[in-house]
């Protein structure tokens, strides 16, 4: 584990500083605390995970809440529907899997 320092309440992990905590490592991928012995394969699996991939639409009917920016799904909108019937408009969805790589309702599946 020689990419991962420790400095004053701070981890860094391939040059970038994370939080760490008595619970482990924050994860810069998933958010999730991993214990130091873990880090480096969790990362790993983090790092290579594939995106989830979803299908693009249009609303035909006002569907309620964009849980990522809090707006409201309404007709017309071009939304990503993904595998867990989970929906969010599209750009939402794009800027979230540019840091995570799971449905941000359902991040362990």
């Amino acid at each position: 584990m020689a990419f991962i320092h420790l400095l004053k309440g701070k981890t860094h992990v391939f040059g970038i500083s994370h939080s760490f905590s008595y619970e482990g490592i924050k994860c810069p991928m998933c958010s999730r605390f991993v214990i130091p012995e873990d880090v480096e394969y969790h990362l790993v699996m983090c790092l290579t995970k594939p995106r989830i991939n979803y299908n693009e639409d249009v609303l035909s009917e006002d569907k309620g809440e964009c849980v990522i920016c809090f707006e409201e799904l309404e007709q017309g909108d071009t939304i990503a529907r993904l595998p867990c019937l989970c929906i969010y408009h599209k750009v939402c969805i794009d800027a979230w899997f540019q840091v995570n790589r799971s449905c941000p309702e359902h991040p362990n599946n």
